[in-house]
């Protein structure tokens, strides 16, 4: 799996809670209401921010499990929970959060989702979920991860898969080829077989609905504006970078769309718009 530092992903944070869709999280929070000790496996868990942003609207007592590949970030999201919570009581390699009232049980776990999925759900968490995961998942990979997650007999949501939708304003005449290039970088192979890239949510959706789940989609757009200057600068350099491996695009007109992107970034009404699928799937 490609990896994302934890400066990135604190930079993105606030942009990706805000995203989220808001009637999905209900129903999640909705049908985890009556457990009485909640336990959540959050799948490429990074630095913890998807348990921030679930973790205060499901029940009073929960257990989460954070699955990582790289060890640095879980040791981040240690640190980051551990800032984040009221109270924090580290016993051994594991957390006790208290945040608002609420008793968090946290327990990290570095791995290889291509090796060691099967293992990771032995478990039979009642929700497994995951934040901007999917789009760099295979089709295939998804199919076995769906009866994987069935056999568990958990719920599954998942938030902020990118679904190839992409606006700016002020428009520049070269934004369609650049996201189309784009899409074509994002079909690579992340680690677990061609990605889904743009088609990540429909394939995720129809994988879950194959093993026997009733599916539920919402949108979660990144709506940016002058105000997330920061993240949008990073997002654009991001974008560029990949655009330039493709070949698809020019470097010479690569380098305008992007001074251009970057320039509007900060002006009075300037627009990002990256769309997302949030997914919930049950039985």
């Amino acid at each position: 799996m490609t990896g994302f530092s934890a400066s990135w992903l604190a930079l993105r944070e606030g942009a990706d809670h805000r995203a989220r869709n808001a009637a999905l999280a209900h129903r999640v929070a909705g049908r985890m209401s009556d457990t009485p000790l909640l336990r959540v496996l959050d799948l490429g868990s990074g630095t913890g921010s998807n348990l921030r942003a679930s973790a205060p609207h499901l029940g009073p007592n929960q257990e989460w499990t954070l699955v990582d590949y790289d060890p640095a970030l879980l040791e981040e999201a240690a640190r980051a929970l551990t800032r984040w919570a009221d109270d924090a009581k580290a016993i051994g390699d594991s957390l006790v959060l208290i945040k608002g009232g609420q008793t968090i049980g946290v327990s990290f776990r570095i791995a290889d989702l291509n090796t060691e999925l099967e293992a990771v759900l032995a478990k039979k968490p009642d929700l497994v979920t995951a934040s901007a995961l999917f789009d760099l998942i295979s089709a295939p990979w998804m199919a076995r991860f769906a009866k994987a997650v069935a056999a568990s007999g958990a719920d599954f949501y998942t938030v902020l898969t990118y679904d190839g939708r992409d606006e700016f304003a002020p428009a520049h005449p070269l934004d369609h080829a650049v996201i189309a290039a784009f899409a074509t970088h994002q079909s690579r192979d992340k680690g677990f077989g061609p990605a889904a890239g743009p088609k990540a949510a429909s394939a995720l959706a129809d994988a879950f609905r194959t093993a026997g789940y009733s599916v539920e989609t919402g949108d979660s757009p990144w709506v940016l504006d002058a105000g997330d200057n920061a993240l949008v600068q990073e997002l654009l350099s991001g974008i560029a970078g990949a655009v330039s491996e493709t070949g698809l695009v020019t470097l010479t007109a690569l380098a305008e769309w992007l001074a251009f992107r970057k320039a509007a970034a900060s002006k009075p009404g300037a627009k990002l718009v990256t769309g997302h699928t949030d997914i919930l799937a049950f039985r």
